[in-house]
């Protein structure tokens, strides 16, 4: 029993605290609510030691071992709660569904998920469980009808190690093997419509992804080899309208937010490549050479150019064999066919920063995919403000934050990666419905922000001076832009 001394009057006085398990339980959770997850599942151990059979603190621990990633050691506990202590505490279920989907155990996630809805179809967590059903059912698992898996998954890899060889006749002999014996197992179409795609018959390989897509419409594995094989075919109407639906996808799958980020990076769509990639980094994600290289390439094609150089150097060091050229070395690195919005947007600003409004031009009259606000971007670009054009408030704050940069630095706008810059801030200030009532602040702030992320040293009171607003607005605007970012 601890003890504390307290002095009142010269005289000793000793006050008892009884530390028993709820006193430890108490400090535990104080220090779970200020985060500090190390301290909180220490205290709460304490407090277990003290009270073993209190089924609250072992299932608030297990909840802070969810949450520091220890998905195995949560599961001990909640499955314990479950066969020793309180076998109806549903929400045990939840939480192990939850941590096998992050072990990958997606078979057992989906058991323990399906338990939970059994248990509380209107419990408090069934809007959450619901989302990771629907989660799962994405993946490439036949869920409902675990195999007996131990032949399957032999044949699966001996087939990945074929298609990585290049020996695409023996794939798709094992392949259609395995489709023939388990005809939904989804993760072998996906590997078979790869290889016919790397064999040259692009059309069977689409019709193996649409196969899946009929029986598993929202495989995104299936989705996103989709998506690549539009984009190798230069479809860009049909990869514009996928690429906006997966755009809302949020996978909680580890495998599947790294398939996303990817496959975002390769078509071009950087800036969502590099928010599924760089938040898998932030978890300490352990990627192989392509999670690296796509990682710095869409880092530095939003123009994060510190963190690409550092992500690149680690990439060197962990595979020093990998021969790619930096992505802004690299003069093959060339602007894909397909572009986002923002991207497109980018384009007509450095067609208008090097003087090339004829382009602009040609690719307003071309029929390609252009939404009303490039379009009107495009034409402010040509023609200026005039008074007879009708434009959206959007797009005039666009066109005024393009001349104000180009005023304050005409040299700027010549890099053709400020400007993707530029338009992804743009677009943000767009989605969040912020006051565009200030282009010229906007504008230095996203001048300001982009010459601080090139390691380019620049006073605020300079460029506040050169786009003619106040050092203290453009603070304000920058952090505003920090905050987007």
């Amino acid at each position: 029993m601890g003890k504390f001394m307290l002095e009142h009057q010269n005289k000793p006085k000793v006050i008892e605290l009884l530390q028993d398990g709820h006193y430890f339980y108490h400090k535990g959770l104080k220090a779970y609510r200020e985060r500090n997850l190390t301290r909180a599942s220490k205290l709460l151990q304490r407090a277990i030691v003290l009270e073993p059979e209190n089924a609250s603190m072992l299932y608030q621990l297990a909840v802070i071992y969810t949450e520091m990633g220890h998905y195995q050691q949560s599961n001990e506990l909640l499955s314990y709660i479950l066969n020793h202590l309180k076998d109806d505490m549903a929400e045990c279920h939840f939480f192990m569904a939850n941590n096998y989907a992050y072990l990958g155990l997606f078979h057992e996630a989906y058991k323990s998920a399906t338990k939970y809805s059994a248990a509380e179809p209107d419990g408090d967590l069934c809007e959450e469980n619901e989302s990771l059903l629907e989660l799962l059912e994405m993946s490439d698992e036949d869920l409902s009808d675990p195999h007996n898996q131990d032949d399957l998954l032999v044949n699966q890899d001996e087939a990945r190690s074929l298609l990585e060889e290049g020996m695409l006749d023996e794939a798709i002999q094992i392949l259609e093997k395995i489709i023939k014996e388990y005809p939904e197992f989804w993760s072998a179409y996906n590997n078979l419509a790869l290889a016919h795609f790397y064999a040259g018959n692009v059309d069977k390989a689409k019709q193996t992804l649409q196969t899946v897509l009929k029986g598993n419409s929202g495989n995104l594995h299936a989705l996103c080899n989709l998506l690549v094989f539009y984009y190798y075919e230069h479809d860009d109407e049909k990869m514009l309208a996928l690429s906006d639906r997966l755009s809302n996808v949020c996978p909680l799958l580890i495998e599947q937010q790294y398939k996303l980020g990817a496959t975002f990076s390769l078509i071009g769509r950087f800036d969502l490549g590099f928010k599924w990639l760089k938040k898998l980094y932030k978890t300490g994600f352990e990627g192989d050479d392509t999670f690296y290289y796509w990682l710095s390439c869409s880092a530095y094609r939003t123009g994060r150019l510190k963190f690409a150089k550092m992500v690149w150097k680690r990439m060197k060091e962990e595979f020093p064999e990998d021969s790619r050229i930096e992505p802004w070395k690299s003069e093959s690195e060339k602007p894909p066919v397909y572009r986002k919005t923002e991207e497109r947007v980018a384009a007509l600003f450095f067609s208008f920063y090097t003087n090339r409004t004829n382009e602009i031009q040609r690719y307003l009259q071309s029929d390609r995919v252009k939404t009303p606000f490039e379009t009107q971007v495009g034409e402010l670009l040509i023609h200026g403000e005039q008074p007879e054009m009708k434009v959206s408030d959007d797009a005039l704050f666009a066109f005024r934050m393009v001349k104000s940069v180009h005023h304050a630095d005409g040299e700027a706008g010549q890099e053709d990666v400020f400007c993707l810059f530029m338009a992804h801030v743009i677009q943000l200030i767009r989605g969040a419905n912020l006051s565009m009532r200030t282009p010229r602040g906007w504008a230095a702030a996203v001048y300001y922000s982009w010459k601080c992320a090139q390691d380019q040293k620049v006073a605020k009171k300079h460029v506040a001076d050169a786009f003619q607003i106040s050092a203290a607005t453009l603070t304000k605007y920058v952090n505003l832009v920090d905050s987007l970012l």
